[in-house]
């Protein structure tokens, strides 16, 4: 069972101390709560973000958060994205998709990004974590802490007075402004993107909320997007450099009616909103020594193409199942491909949603495709991927796990990534001829397929996503990346944690 730890404890002793508690540190606090793995979740925050921030999901993060058993929950909470309606001065307007949806697979079982305003996403995670005996704790600010060859000794101020954490490990998810990475000393290069936006959630009146409205160009551009699982609209436009935006409920509605040139469009309410710089950011590294950094706290970026809330969550899956491995007996050099494999990710991130700002800015294009699907990314470059196939392989070491319809020896269906809610890593052999040589052990599933096997492919989607052939294996890591396609289990030991 997890440990519930007592508010009125002076100080305390966790597995891992997790400091800001929005999109990347929920799911790390569920991934660690459901391998049983003892931590506290705090935030300075004394209440939950309310804000939409964040809206787009996409389809591999849905993938992750189905090992959470929380896509479903999610996918009922909001929608598909509305067609984009682009209005000419003259009141007339052409509609067109805003992402280029495709219909699932059994490889890529969600074809497009789900629209979930990021206070609903958090709120799910929230309740997910409450389920496996955890919750944040708002108010909890981090003011120091210190580390040595054992633990992390932190330093946080409560309302009811300070308390001390001493901690296996401290992971700072803890935003843009991130205390942990500044305690640290850790550079953050980049730059300021010459561009300040305002966003806000808005109850107004004047719109249908059938599609995402969008109006002008360049500087004068505005948007008004109904917002899946709410009563809301998002409000987005560009607004000068400098000076100051009059963001109240008759200050927004003057600024939608000038760049409309509409008067029908009236703002009951605002029950969120932020004036933001934009800027490009990357961390120079993701830890030292026990302390760890992800999400906006190593990676910061323009919001076009929907990037920063997912790859936040997926630093945080990449790092869940590696800190468990260290606690339960791994090298500690594991953790170091942490950053080895997420920072050239962000890297490659800041780039894609630098061009879509530059698209946007002077088309007003905010169509997204395939390469914000996040579904392409891997580690195929990482220590951790092992490979005896060529470079004209369907599948290589590092990708991504497609997922497959399997059935079992007594008939009944089921998919592959089933298999990989147990948080185990999988080794998959196809058609193997003899016996696995490998052991049982902690944290790994052997799993034969074939046809008289334990898993059957009775229409061959298995072999055709890995491009299988009898005798071979694969080794998929927790976090549904392939780690090794190759013929030699016993080659594989060294992957195994």
């Amino acid at each position: 069972m997890c440990k519930i730890h007592s508010l009125k404890e002076p100080s305390m002793d966790t597995d891992i101390l997790i400091c800001g508690a929005g999109a990347a540190g929920l799911t790390l606090a569920i991934d660690l709560a459901r391998r049983n793995v003892d931590s506290l979740l705090i935030d300075q925050a004394e209440q939950p973000f309310a804000g939409s921030r964040g809206k787009g999901m996409q389809p591999r993060t849905l993938e992750i958060f189905e090992a959470l058993d929380v896509a479903d929950r999610m996918i009922a909470s909001g929608g598909r994205y509305p067609a984009q309606r682009h209005y000419a001065a003259d009141g007339s307007y052409r509609d067109e998709a805003s992402v280029r949806a495709a219909a699932a697979t059994p490889a890529e079982p969600y074809g497009e990004p789900l629209m979930l305003p990021q206070h609903l996403t958090e709120g799910i995670l929230r309740e997910r974590l409450a389920e496996l005996g955890h919750a944040p704790r708002y108010g909890h600010t981090l003011t120091g802490f210190a580390q040595d060859d054992e633990r992390v000794t932190a330093h946080i101020a409560t309302a009811g007075g300070a308390l001390t954490v001493n901690a296996r490990y401290l992971v700072g998810a803890d935003g843009g402004r991130s205390f942990v990475r500044k305690t640290l000393g850790i550079g953050f290069p980049g730059e300021a993107m010459n561009a300040r936006a305002v966003v806000a959630d808005l109850t107004l009146s004047g719109l249908t909320r059938e599609v995402w409205h969008r109006w002008g160009s360049g500087a004068q551009q505005i948007s008004l997007c109904p917002l899946r699982g709410t009563s809301l609209f998002q409000l987005q436009m560009p607004v000068p450099l400098n000076g100051v935006s009059d963001l109240s409920a008759a200050g927004l509605s003057a600024a939608i009616a000038a760049r409309t040139g509409r008067a029908d469009i009236q703002v009951q309410a605002v029950h969120w909103v932020s004036d933001y710089a934009m800027s490009a950011r990357l961390a120079d590294r993701y830890r030292q020594g026990r302390v760890f950094i992800a999400g906006d706290a190593a990676h910061v970026h323009p919001p076009t193409g929907g990037q920063g809330l997912n790859t936040s969550v997926q630093d945080a899956w990449n790092l869940g199942w590696k800190l468990v491995a260290v606690l339960h007996g791994a090298g500690a050099a594991l953790l170091d491909t942490y950053e080895e494999e997420r920072r050239e990710v962000a890297a490659g991130m800041l780039g894609l949603s630098t061009r879509l700002l530059d698209a946007a800015r002077q088309r007003g294009d905010l169509r997204r495709g395939r390469e914000t699907q996040q579904l392409d990314l891997g580690y195929r470059n990482s220590s951790l991927s092992r490979d005896t196939r060529g470079d004209d392989a369907v599948l290589r070491a590092g990708d991504r796990a497609p997922d497959a319809p399997l059935t079992g020896a007594g008939g009944q269906p089921l998919r592959l990534f089933s298999l990989l809610k147990s948080g185990d890593a999988i080794m998959l052999r196809y058609e193997a001829p003899a016996p696995s040589a490998l052991r049982p052990r902690r944290g790994l599933r052997i799993v034969t397929v074939g046809a008289h096997a334990e898993l059957r492919d009775p229409d061959g989607h298995l072999r055709a996503a890995y491009g299988f052939t009898p005798g071979e294996i694969a080794l998929i890591r927790p976090d549904g990346y392939i780690a090794a396609l190759t013929r030699d289990e016993t080659g594989i030991e060294g992957l195994i944690y």
